[in-house]
């Protein structure tokens, strides 16, 4: 009996360790160059899994299984980056919302890819999720264009790109721990260009701001941590699950979560129209989840 509701629990385990990650990533954006950020957050996990390694053999995804291994790393990667940009202009839970869109956008890439319809309510949905970022924008009365907002939604599409290949990535022979040490060095790859331009233009990569540096390398390594809680724990929910969409609604207890940490650590306030545009974003994003699962249950339940 309890063996069922283990998906459950990975999957709570991963989005609660994912809202800690956003709130030290927040804190972080604030002490590191962005693409330093984005490069520790890969390279550092990758050699903490690589410790687990030790005295073992580290199995090397086949040709096969190396397609969604490099289509995740690309994403996950991309995801990062555009999250990182959105958290250094944007609050923590603007960001996290954004963030968040990915499962509504996850028919959109299967239809691109696979050919799958996509239905009246997820193009209903992305609509609201349009007029959400619009009134994210704080007035509607001049609305002003903030590029801001489109990297945060992009993190959203570039979040649900990482989910799609996942689910097929851990259908595989490869355990978590291996699938996600490949993704992350792969990811870690994708950013070095980005981190030497940086350098080429002398930027200033470490810039500790009323803190010690020892600090800020511990929050990195807390982060490495949770940054592999949150893989590793979504890849074994993945596992278990039937499929992909069966766990998508309980990926929005993140936000849960995060608006909690943003009451305890921030002191935020957001206007009339901001608080509309996030309720809007959060509602489509759920309803394109929920409202099909219950409209099944409810046929089945008729039948």
């Amino acid at each position: 009996m309890l063996r069922q509701w283990y998906p459950v629990l990975f999957m709570l385990s991963s989005t609660f360790s994912l809202s800690l990650t956003g709130l030290l990533t927040k804190y972080l954006t604030t002490q590191l160059d962005s693409n330093l950020l984005s490069f520790l957050r890969f390279f550092l996990p990758s050699i903490i899994l690589m410790v687990f390694f030790i005295g073992l053999k580290l199995r090397v995804p086949s040709s096969q299984l190396l397609k969604p291994i490099w289509v995740r790393a690309f994403c996950i990667g991309a995801c990062q980056v555009c999250f990182i940009y959105s958290l250094s202009h944007l609050t923590l839970v603007e960001s996290v919302v954004l963030f968040g869109t990915g499962p509504l956008f996850l028919p959109l890439l299967e239809k691109l890819i696979y050919g799958v319809p996509i239905s009246v309510l997820t193009i209903a949905a992305l609509v609201g999720t349009f007029s959400g970022v619009v009134l994210l924008a704080g007035d509607v009365s001049g609305i002003e264009f903030r590029v801001e907002l489109l990297v945060g939604l992009a993190a959203g599409v570039f979040n649900a790109g990482s989910q799609l290949s996942l689910y097929r990535a851990s259908k595989s022979e490869l355990n978590p721990y291996e699938i996600n040490f490949w993704t992350f060095i792969f990811a870690a790859l994708f950013i070095v260009p980005m981190l030497l331009v940086s350098a080429r233009f002398e930027q200033v990569f470490w810039y500790p701001q009323e803190t010690s540096s020892l600090l800020v390398v511990v929050v990195l390594m807390v982060l490495a941590v949770l940054i592999i809680n949150t893989q590793v724990f979504r890849a074994r929910a993945y596992k278990l699950a039937d499929s992909g969409s069966q766990l998508a609604p309980l990926i929005f207890t993140n936000l849960l979560f995060t608006a909690i940490w943003q009451l305890i650590f921030f002191d935020v306030e957001f206007n009339r129209y901001q608080l509309m545009g996030l309720s809007l974003i959060v509602v489509s994003t759920v309803a394109n989840v929920v409202l099909p699962k219950w409209w099944a249950f409810r046929q089945s339940k008729l039948a």
